[in-house]
């Protein structure tokens, strides 16, 4: 083998190293970012009885070697979370205000996925 067959070896096998490297990383970001999101979706969840807050969980819904998708959901009360993130309106006329509890949490989700992800790779 000459020179330049050894460096584009070596090349190569940095560079499989690398994104093997990003991917793991990767999938640790949005594992963490999935808990993260859930956690503050349960604590701030409006509380009656407490089962609507316990109901949310991170599910595996897309793995592969390069990529991960995690849904973040009520696994029983998902009937709930849009009348109780929106508000709804009263059987006898008038309405319930929503309280926000999805979107926000979502939003930083968002951004602590995108910060992991640079830490992770720089």
């Amino acid at each position: 083998m000459t020179n330049t067959d050894n460096l584009a070896a070596e090349i190569m096998k940095g560079l499989t190293d690398y994104a093997d490297l990003a991917d793991t990383e990767m999938k640790k970001a949005v594992r963490k970012t999935a808990k993260s999101v859930k956690d503050e979706i349960s604590a701030n969840a409006p509380k009656r009885t407490g089962k609507y807050a316990k109901s949310w969980n991170a599910k595996k819904t897309k793995e592969n070697s390069h990529s991960l998708e995690l849904t973040v959901h009520s696994k029983d009360r998902y009937q709930l979370a849009h009348l109780l993130e929106n508000g709804h309106a009263k059987r006898g006329g008038g309405r319930v205000s929503g309280k926000p509890h999805i979107a926000p949490a979502e939003a930083h989700g968002e951004e602590m996925l995108e910060r992991l992800i640079e830490e992770a790779l720089s």
